[in-house]
C-alpha cells in the first residue's frame, strides 16, 4: 500500500492543469506585464485569462480579483487599510476566537482595539453575537468562511448581512472554502475575501484578494502601479497562472467532489467511532466541509500520534500547518470549550481529490491499531 496523505487542508498536490499551464508560461512567456512590447502582452492576456478563472470560481468579475503573494497577505491588506483609516483615537475591528493567525496577530499589531467574539461549542459564530458588537466605532468585521483546524463552515451571509446593515465592511478569510464550496461572492454582501492557490491545486507563494468594486482599500505595499496599484510588485506570471488553472479545474469537478469527499469522511468517521473508544468529533458535523474531521482522543498526544502515524505512511496533522513546531494548544478548539487534555489529543484528517476509498480502508486498519499502542506506551 503506497502511503497516505491525509492533510490535504495544509497542501494539495499540484493539479496537471496547474503544472500544464505553469511550464507553458515558463517555456515562453518571459516579458514582464508592465512592458509594453509583445512579450508584455502575452504576460498580460497570462494575467486576464487567470483573473477570470478566479473570478468564475468565486462567483465574481474578473476586476474584483486582485493577486497577491499568499492569503497572510491578502489578510493583511484588508486589516491593516482598515486601521489606517481609523479616526484616532476611535476605531475597532471585530472578529472572532477561531480565526487563522494572520488575522488574530495582526490584529495585535494594529493600534485600534479589538473585539474578538466567542463561538459556540460547535465552532460558530451565531449572527445575534456578531450584531451586539458592532457598533459605531467598528471599522471591519472580519470571520473565516472556513476553519482550518475543524472544517467548521460559518454563516457567511447572515454575519455579512449583519455588517451590512450596520454599514460596516466584511471580510473573509476564505481559503479553506475555495474550491471546496460554491462562494458566489457578488450575490452575498462580502467586500473583501481572502484566497491561496495552494489549497486546491494551484503552487505555492500565491494568493488573491476579491475587492467588492467601489470599496476603499489602501495598499500594504507601495512602488509600483500593478494590479491597480492595490499590491506593486512585478506579477508572478507562473504562479498566476498555475493558480488560474487550479480555479478552472476546481469549477469542472467542484459539483461532484464535495458529495463524493463528504462520504469517504463519513465512512472514515463511522469506522474510527466504531473501532476506536475515547474520540470525539470537534466541530459541527452538519456545518462543515465535507472533507475534514478533527479528531480528539482520551489518553494520548496528538503530536505524538501524528509521528507514529507517519512511521506507518499515514500523514495526518495536529492541527494547522501555520502552528508546526508549537507546544501550545489549539486556540480553536480552546475557543470552542474543548478541555486542555483533549485538545492535546486532537489530530486532523483532511481529504483531497486523490483520497480513495482502498486509502480509507487502510487508515482504518492502521489507525485502532496506531492509537493502542500510543495509548499503552503513555501508561507504561
Amino acid at each position: 500500500m503506497r502511503p497516505i496523505y491525509l492533510d490535504y487542508n495544509a497542501t494539495t498536490p499540484l493539479h496537471p492543469a496547474a503544472v500544464e499551464a505553469m511550464t507553458q508560461v515558463l517555456k515562453e512567456c518571459y516579458g514582464n506585464p508592465s512592458s509594453a512590447h509583445w512579450a508584455g502582452a502575452a504576460a498580460r492576456d497570462v494575467l486576464a485569462r487567470a483573473r477570470a478563472q478566479v473570478a468564475r470560481l468565486i462567483g465574481a468579475e474578473p476586476e474584483t480579483v486582485v493577486f497577491t503573494s499568499s492569503a497572510t497577505e491578502s489578510n493583511n491588506i484588508v486589516l491593516r487599510s482598515a486601521a489606517r483609516a481609523a479616526p484616532q483615537p476611535a476605531g475597532r475591528i471585530v472578529t472572532c476566537a477561531t480565526e487563522h493567525p494572520s488575522v488574530l496577530e495582526t490584529l495585535e499589531d494594529l493600534d485600534v482595539e479589538a473585539d474578538i467574539l466567542p463561538v459556540d461549542g460547535d465552532g460558530r459564530l451565531a449572527p445575534a453575537t456578531l450584531a451586539e458588537a458592532v457598533g459605531p466605532e467598528t471599522l471591519l468585521v472580519s470571520v473565516m468562511w472556513a476553519n482550518n483546524e475543524t472544517g467548521v463552515v460559518q454563516p457567511i451571509a447572515e454575519l455579512a448581512s449583519v455588517a451590512a446593515y450596520r454599514g460596516v465592511p466584511f471580510h473573509t478569510d476564505a481559503v479553506q472554502a475555495l474550491g471546496k464550496l460554491p462562494l458566489e461572492l457578488a450575490g452575498l454582501p462580502v467586500d473583501f475575501a481572502s484566497f491561496s492557490a495552494h489549497k486546491l491545486g494551484g503552487p505555492k507563494g500565491i494568493g488573491a484578494l476579491y475587492v467588492r468594486d467601489g470599496t476603499p482599500l489602501s495598499p500594504l505595499l507601495s512602488g509600483g502601479g500593478q494590479e491597480r496599484r492595490l499590491r506593486p510588485g512585478t506579477e508572478n506570471v507562473p504562479g498566476i497562472a498555475g493558480f488560474g488553472a487550479a480555479c478552472a479545474a476546481a469549477e469542472r469537478e467542484l459539483p461532484g467532489r464535495g458529495e463524493r469527499l463528504g462520504g469517504l469522511a463519513n465512512q472514515l468517521w463511522a469506522g474510527i467511532r466504531e473501532k476506536i473508544p475515547g474520540v470525539r468529533l470537534n466541530g459541527s458535523l452538519e456545518h462543515r466541509l465535507p472533507h475534514t474531521l478533527n479528531l480528539s482522543f482520551d489518553a494520548l498526544d496528538g503530536e505524538t500520534l501524528v509521528m507514529a502515524l507517519d512511521a506507518e505512511g499515514v500523514a495526518v496533522a495536529s492541527g494547522a500547518a501555520c502552528h508546526s513546531g508549537s507546544t501550545e494548544p489549539s486556540h480553536v478548539l480552546a475557543a470552542m470549550g474543548v478541555p486542555a487534555e483533549l485538545g492535546a489529543g486532537a489530530i486532523r484528517l483532511s481529504l483531497g481529490a486523490q483520497t480513495c476509498a482502498e486509502e480509507i480502508g487502510h487508515a482504518l486498519e492502521v489507525l485502532p491499531r496506531v492509537v493502542a499502542r500510543v495509548r499503552a506506551a503513555g501508561a507504561a
